[in-house]
């Protein structure tokens, strides 16, 4: 399979260029940069660190949809609504990891996945996704009296908070519960503070150093308390994940997916 990939100078475009070039069902076939990006014709591999791979960075204007079958965008926010359109516009299927996006930009997905085949999530992770599973196990045995608290922490290069992963953990647990996330949802505490409200779900971030991704569901009552926890110490764990996720992309029909469906996890 022929695999393009928006963002090839990314933090995680880089990671995702190592993912592709040890996976023996895809190809890496074009790696798009910003079309005035200086990176313009350098090869794949070097930025990447691993070596020579033949492919050379290409502006978005210049590739032709001749040469992918899937599309691949960790991008940013910014980026997300011409990389999306191009994608509409060729017909190629897309695996989106971009988070942050805003609610108008997640409104131009769902219309888009009305046209093409979308994979959408928050964590390319395995383990993560086994965990958005678990959480929702954990709601139904302890939410009618446990609170329920989600931490996690990432790298201080990590524009958007709580992370896209926080999120789904806690509308998992909240749509469990019968509950809005957006209405329960608490972001921040401090001084003095009235007694904690039972229906909410609480989230702390931390924002430090190089960490890859750590995230806790915590589900705390009087005497015992239950934590899901994943952490991820490569960033390659979510490389591989999108790869597969794009590989199993191919040939589905028009709609918006889950790493759920790509693992055929409860949902």
């Amino acid at each position: 399979m022929k695999v393009g990939l928006f963002g090839a100078n990314g933090r995680m475009g880089r990671v995702l260029i190592e993912a592709l070039n040890e996976n023996n069902d895809a190809t890496l076939s074009v790696a798009t940069v910003r079309d005035d990006s200086p990176l313009v014709g350098i090869d794949v591999g070097e930025l990447a660190g691993i070596g020579k791979l033949g492919t050379p960075c290409s502006g978005l204007s210049l590739i032709s949809p001749d040469e992918v079958d899937v599309m691949i965008d960790f991008t940013l926010p910014a980026a997300f609504e011409s990389n999306l359109a191009w994608c509409v516009a060729h017909n190629k299927p897309v695996v989106i990891g971009t988070t942050g996006l805003s609610a108008q930009q997640l409104d131009s997905l769902a219309a888009a996945a009305e046209k093409i085949p979308v994979v959408f999530a928050a964590n390319y992770s395995v383990g993560v996704n086994l965990m958005l599973s678990l959480v929702k196990q954990a709601a139904r045995a302890l939410g009618k009296t446990a609170d329920i608290e989600i931490l996690e922490a990432h790298h201080r290069f990590k524009q958007d908070a709580p992370s896209g992963t926080a999120m789904a953990i806690g509308e998992a647990i909240a749509g469990e519960l019968g509950r809005d996330l957006s209405e329960c949802a608490v972001y921040g505490r401090e001084g003095k503070t009235p007694p904690r409200d039972h229906n909410t779900i609480g989230f702390a971030t931390v924002r430090a150093g190089d960490v890859v991704g750590e995230h806790t569901a915590l589900f705390a009552d009087i005497g015992e308390r239950l934590e899901i926890t994943h952490k991820a110490s490569s960033r390659l764990t979510f490389a591989r994940g999108a790869v597969h996720a794009a590989i199993w992309l191919s040939g589905r029909g028009a709609g918006q997916y889950g790493m759920h469906d790509v693992l055929s996890l409860e949902h």
